[in-house]
């Protein structure tokens, strides 16, 4: 597919996020405009307190911003109730943190069959789909095995298939190797790119670390609340 056929699987524009502390309001976001493109990989850089977070929480459907509009694949997330909202996160949006958030008495399978169950609400899951996740993150071996039996670089490939399994629209990657070392930090980014190019994937991935970044198509770099500087690495978007 042409980057001219590519649609914007997320958008946010003029996103502010007004935190009250006290008798001090506190501006996380000052009118952020972001446009991310079905297939792409895109790192969020900054220093702490520049705003990532806040928004990541708020794209993510977990956070109402104090104004501006949110577009998740099309659907204005601004102007819904939380109801609405955490439908739109369960249908759409696939979520991996630094802390891996695995259900420990569940097999890695059960924690993908149990992403399943709260994606369809029917109970009904595809263990073709989640052996092909699992095969493709190198965990086919691991499959009936529980976090305590895993290594940390094993849970966070486990959790980037409980994110993916369900073919979210986006994924949004919130320092996802900042609890690794070196090595399985680089085999979880090496899987990243491969999710991304191999099932076209679109990620977001807020990171502080600008190896990660090198892997990724864009490069957005944020600052006291504003996107200071967007830019296409030498690869460039892929389609």
């Amino acid at each position: 597919m042409s980057s001219d056929q590519m649609k914007d699987v997320l958008e946010t524009i003029d996103l502010k996020m007004v935190y009250h502390v006290g008798k001090v309001d506190v501006a996380a976001l000052r009118g952020v405009n972001v446009q991310i493109r079905e297939g792409e990989y895109v790192a969020i850089m900054g220093p702490s307190g520049c705003g990532k977070s806040t928004f990541l929480h708020i794209v993510g459907g977990m956070l109402q911003p104090t104004s501006g509009r949110v577009r998740i694949d099309g659907e204005d997330i601004t102007e819904m109730s939380d109801a609405e909202r955490t439908d739109v996160r369960r249908r759409k949006i696939g979520f991996v943190f630094q802390r891996f958030n695995l259900f420990p008495t569940l097999s890695a399978d059960g924690n993908l069959k149990l992403a399943e169950r709260i994606h369809s609400k029917n109970g009904e899951g595809d263990a073709a789909r989640r052996r092909e996740v699992l095969r493709l993150l190198r965990l086919e071996d691991k499959m009936h095995h529980k976090p305590l039996e895993l290594s940390g670089g094993e849970q966070q490939r486990v959790a980037i298939a409980r994110a993916i399994v369900t073919r979210p629209a986006i994924l949004l990657a919130d320092e996802p190797t900042g609890n690794l070392d070196t090595e399985n930090s680089q085999v979880v980014l090496d899987m990243l790119r491969n999710l991304n190019r191999e099932f076209g994937q679109t990620i977001v991935m807020i990171t502080h670390n600008p190896e990660a970044a090198k892997l990724t198509d864009r490069i957005i770099e944020m600052r006291d609340g504003h996107v200071v500087e967007a830019r296409i690495q030498a690869e460039g978007i892929k389609r």
